[in-house]
């Protein structure tokens, strides 16, 4: 079954690294970060950005701190209202 946004679907507010954004419930994490170019969600030890790819938990390549907790996975999360992100880049 293809699922699409449903513009009368409710939005919630998330904090993504200090400011608010809008998301509609029920989508998760990830999508809301790419629907909002909030991309990369992390940079490797390396200095490498990274952001979601595989999308179902397979690559961890879309891991973001989420209300405190690190190594938390965007693309199996759904959002909720209230939720604090933190995306793991450099300053």
């Amino acid at each position: 079954m293809l699922r699409t946004l449903d513009p009368d679907q409710p939005v919630v507010t998330i904090t993504v690294d200090g400011a608010p954004v809008g998301a509609f419930a029920g989508e998760t994490v990830a999508a809301c970060l790419m629907r909002h170019g909030l991309v990369p969600t992390r940079v490797t030890p390396s200095g490498r950005p990274r952001a979601p790819y595989c999308l179902m938990g397979a690559c961890f390549e879309c891991t973001v701190e989420l209300d405190g907790r690190t190594h938390v996975q965007a693309c199996l999360t759904p959002v909720r209202d209230g939720m604090v992100i933190c995306r793991n880049l450099p300053e």
